[in-house]
């Protein structure tokens, strides 16, 4: 069914790597940072009301609510004014963030399937978040890699897959996207024209009255078995 693909892309966190732990540990650093560097944040404002902040944020700015990066600059930015500190240290704040971010433990299959699937496909990638594919290492292995702010919009707007084949110089039809979640990953990849691969790590049941992916994976080294790399 998929003999004719010519590109395969992928979603990042959660189906390269378990992003949640990740992001813990990034906002236990970020917080560990403040409190040494601009105390009076941590001070009066906890880790719930920064979530809270960047998602107050993004509902009063719908254009801005796909960049996560813009979010929590922008929010950081906020608690250093209200707290008495120049914005600058937000920008500051935001590099120890994004450097724990980025310290990801790739999944034990995943750079050995990327380097089967490269010999046959072109291999991309396609994000919401903002991990940086250079500092975890895994930059050279895609010929395209895009996120939300990149674009402009975030998955499950059509565009981001619009993108996606426009960079490839490829139809949406001969690229499969493979992604973690049935809704922004399988549904939206399908509606904009490409196939899809459900990365089904975590033994999940797909849900009620959602039309299947085209394959369903528990790694991506059954992906590379099942494309024939």
């Amino acid at each position: 069914m998929l003999n004719d693909v010519r590109a395969v892309a992928f979603d990042l966190d959660n189906t390269l790597w378990d992003v949640e732990p990740v992001l813990a540990r990034a906002e236990t650093r970020l917080l560990e940072w403040l409190h040494q560097h601009c105390p009076r944040i941590p001070e009066q404002v906890s880790l719930e009301d920064m979530r809270a902040a960047r998602e107050e944020l993004a509902r009063a700015e719908p254009h801005n609510a796909h960049d996560v990066t813009y979010l929590r600059l922008a929010a950081l930015e906020r608690h250093a004014r209200e707290c008495g500190y120049e914005e600058d240290i937000a920008a500051r704040a935001f590099e120890v963030f994004l450097a724990a971010r980025c310290e990801v433990e790739v999944l034990p299959d995943v750079r050995p399937a990327l380097s089967r699937l490269g010999r046959t496909f072109t291999l991309a990638s396609l994000s919401n978040g903002n991990a940086d594919l250079g500092r975890i290492g895994l930059d050279s292995a895609f010929a395209v890699s895009l996120n939300a702010r990149q674009i402009g919009a975030g998955k499950p707007d059509r565009r981001c897959f619009e993108r996606l084949a426009g960079e490839l110089q490829l139809a949406a039809r001969d690229i499969v996207y493979v992604g973690d979640d049935p809704w922004l990953d399988v549904a939206a990849a399908r509606a904009a024209g490409c196939r899809s691969a459900w990365m089904n790590r975590r033994a999940s049941a797909w849900p009620a009255g959602l039309a299947p992916a085209d394959l369903t994976v528990r790694d991506c080294s059954e992906l590379a078995a099942l494309l024939g790399a």
